[in-house]
């Protein structure tokens, strides 16, 4: 379909990354360092077993590798360096804007303090900014396999640090854990001006997305495949503007969709949705935004315009200004029009 390669366009664009799980950006380098350093022991010899281990049939498989990789974090200044090594590789595909998931349960539940984690992520936030020109921000991701009560014990902990924070959202296993079971904390983040996303859609029935746009009131959808099943829910997130997040590689990864040439992005673009491009938990799953661009570029199912408007639509479905975002849109139709 693409003739020449997009390759270079793909370079050239400022991107924002609307789905990322920062843990999920733990390289198996930095597990092992951390771990050495931390004197944490982990199931793996060395990195080339990390990465033997990362082969997955479904979500579930992938959470399990996922929750002990992150027992290696455990300072102030493991958080810093996870993201500070995330914004690295960030900067080298372009991205300008990023709005980042983090899990404080994960990390809680192993006896480590919220304001470690918070201090740490945030430093490395301000990092970026100065090393790279990076603006950022964080979404409280609540892991959906816990009780709701576990959620709203988390955004207490969390609302001493609320200015800190974008917003919340829902993650982790999702298949049985529908987004009704936490309509009260979602209520209770929107009355801390909190916005509000959630992982709906995956592996999770349209059903699943229903409730994420008419129980949590969410602001942006992550993921969403499965609502291209249901004609009536596409044509409602059209009319609505709703963003989705969408990861290719994991998608592939995990078995969401069997071939990237079957992928639903084209699909998404064609039924007027803001979908979006985003690496999920890049460590894991084979490749950051770029190689999630290059990926769909090499299964044919990725047009010049189509590049355009997704890289447009990640600024467009983020939560930054509209000033903010006008200033990105212009810069993107600076290079088109060099191009």
């Amino acid at each position: 379909m693409n003739d020449p390669p997009l390759s270079a366009l793909i370079a050239a664009l400022p991107k924002a990354e609307l789905h990322l799980h920062i843990e999920g950006s733990l390289e198996p380098e930095l597990m092992f360092a951390l771990a050495q350093r931390n004197n944490v022991a982990i199931p793996y010899a060395n990195v080339e077993e990390v990465r033997a281990a990362y082969h997955f049939s479904r979500l579930q498989d992938f959470l399990d590798i996922y929750y002990a990789g992150a027992n290696v974090l455990r300072t102030q200044q493991d958080f810093h360096d996870l993201a500070a090594a995330y914004f690295d590789r960030a900067a080298a595909d372009n991205i300008v804007h990023a709005e980042i998931f983090f899990d404080p349960q994960t990390h809680t539940d192993r006896g480590i303090a919220f304001d470690v984690v918070m201090r740490g992520l945030l430093s490395g936030m301000a990092e970026a900014r100065e090393k790279h020109g990076i603006s950022a921000g964080l979404i409280l991701c609540f892991l959906r396999h816990l009780s709701e009560e576990a959620a709203l014990e988390t955004l207490a902990q969390a609302e001493p640090w609320a200015d800190h924070l974008m917003g919340v959202g829902l993650d982790s296993s999702e298949v049985g854990h529908p987004p009704a079971k936490f309509t009260r904390v979602f209520a209770r983040a929107a009355q801390l001006g909190l916005r509000r996303v959630a992982h709906a859609g995956e592996e999770g029935p349209p059903a699943y997305v229903h409730e994420a746009l008419d129980l949590l009131h969410v602001d942006r959808l992550d993921h969403g495949n499965r609502a291209m099943e249901d004609p009536a829910l596409v044509a409602r997130l059209a009319s609505s503007g709703m963003a989705l997040t969408v990861c290719p590689l994991s998608n592939l990864k995990l078995c969401v969709v069997e071939d990237m040439a079957r992928h639903p992005i084209p699909a998404m673009l064609s039924a007027g949705l803001v979908a979006t491009v985003n690496s999920d938990d890049p460590a894991y799953f084979g490749g950051y935004v770029n190689d999630n661009f290059h990926a769909l570029d090499k299964a044919g199912i990725l047009t010049r315009d189509g590049l355009i408007q997704l890289v447009r639509n990640s600024f467009i479905g983020s939560f930054l200004s509209d000033e903010e975002k006008s200033h990105h849109l212009k810069e993107i139709d600076k290079i088109i029009d060099d191009d």
